[in-house]
């Protein structure tokens, strides 16, 4: 008898932006949007793997849109580290509807409503099958929720990191403006910082570079493609060194 396959990672950072869950309207939750998400996810975790999320608040507050439009930045990104636990607790919910366990870790302080972070609290939760939700970016303003997922997968000792988009990959130019623009199934971490493309901020590229962290990009929206890439199957675009570099 044939035996089912495994998945070929077994701790994951999924990087999810605030903006994935908005749907059309860009602004605040979309409920469908928000259960069709919790459901791909609950599919990960059927699986046996670990899973820790680290998730953006755009869909409420940008601090750098903030910061140009003459709002202090360190001010307007504390407004964005809350927007960040609006949508931490609401996956939470989404997933607990779905009878997946799910804790909320906040690098500031909302004690009422989440745990405060603690690197080896969230390990001992992603050990006994529970999904870890980051919130609170890093806890410091002018760092992106970006640096924040490449810090916590590397806190948490995942394998890889997955940016969840609303595109399908990474591409040489904007996909949604341009539909000539072509995708690349392959990067190396030099080829994203020299070509500056559109994937991370510096600060996390640099960061996934120095600790030989792959970074998986793909659509969150494409039924299917995260199992899949938890599966060893090609999807979106795989950002890493050759072994040998």
């Amino acid at each position: 008898m044939t035996e089912a396959p495994s998945p070929v990672w077994q701790r994951v950072l999924l990087k999810l932006s605030g903006e994935a869950l908005a749907g059309d309207g860009k602004f605040g939750i979309e409920g469908d949007i928000l259960a069709s998400t919790a459901a791909e996810l609950k599919k990960i975790v059927d699986l046996g793997i670990e899973l820790g999320v680290v998730i953006g608040g755009g869909n409420f507050f940008r601090g750098m849109s903030a910061a140009a439009q003459g709002m202090d930045r360190v001010g307007s990104d504390y407004i964005g580290m809350l927007a960040t636990a609006m949508n931490a607790l609401a996956l939470q919910q989404a997933l607990s509807a779905l009878g997946v366990s799910a804790r909320v870790q906040s690098a500031i302080e909302i004690r009422g409503v989440a745990e405060p972070y603690i690197r080896n609290r969230a390990l001992k939760h992603l050990q006994q099958g529970r999904v870890v939700i980051f919130a609170g970016g890093t806890g410091n303003p002018l760092f992106t929720t970006d640096t924040a997922a490449s810090l916590r997968a590397l806190e948490i000792n995942a394998e890889i990191m997955v940016k969840a988009t609303r595109v399908d990959g990474v591409y040489d130019d904007d996909p949604e403006k341009n539909p000539h623009a072509m995708r690349f199934e392959r990067l190396e971490f030099a080829d994203v910082l020299n070509k500056r493309l559109r994937v991370m901020d510096m600060t996390a590229i640099t960061l996934c570079q120095e600790n030989q962290l792959p970074i998986q990009v793909l659509n969150l929206h494409k039924p299917g493609d995260l199992i899949k890439m938890m599966m060893g199957e090609p999807v979106g675009t795989l950002i890493m060194d050759k072994p040998d570099d």
